[in-house]
């Protein structure tokens, strides 16, 4: 049996480097899981947009609805402003459409005397329905598409392009 000293200067060094060691795995390992933790994270399924009673919505009236809703990507909050026309048809019969010009993106607004969506950037026009029937853009206004349970209406994110 051999017996093996250890200098007092190896030893301060193993005890420093071995304190050190944990003291470095204790800060580190949690601030890369801070570090990481927003890509990990799951993001819920939140298309789904309730706009109320269905009573709310006169009869073939266009109503505009207005929401925000707030997307998170890793630490930044982004918060985005939608606006939709309600088109209750008949008592069951909803259609929804986004209020955003498919020329430039301009917000469109209904104007009862010329049963129009009118866009106020380059004097585009739209039917009751959503169809493009003058000016600049190239196709109808998004649609949405729509539920209706227990008397609400609910809508699911994103609008889908109409062609025709």
């Amino acid at each position: 049996m051999t017996k093996q000293n250890i200098s007092r200067r190896d030893f301060i060094k193993a005890t420093t480097t071995f304190i050190g060691g944990l003291i470095g795995v204790g800060i580190g390992l949690p601030t890369i899981a801070y570090l990481l933790s927003p890509s990990l994270r799951k993001t819920e399924d939140e298309s789904i947009v309730d706009l109320g009673p269905l009573d709310k919505y006169p009869l073939r009236i266009p109503t505009l609805f207005e929401f925000t809703r707030t997307k998170v990507n890793g630490w930044e909050r982004t918060g985005l402003s939608y606006g939709v026309f309600v088109l209750r048809q008949t008592e069951k019969d909803v259609r929804v459409f986004s209020d955003i010009c498919t020329h430039l993106a301009c917000r469109v607004s209904w104007h009862p005397d010329q049963k129009h969506y009118i866009s106020p950037c380059h004097d585009g026009h739209f039917d009751i329905s959503g169809n493009n029937i003058s000016g600049p853009p190239p196709r109808p206004l998004d649609e949405f598409v729509t539920k209706i349970e227990a008397g609400n209406l609910y809508i699911q994110l994103p609008a889908f392009k109409r062609t025709t």
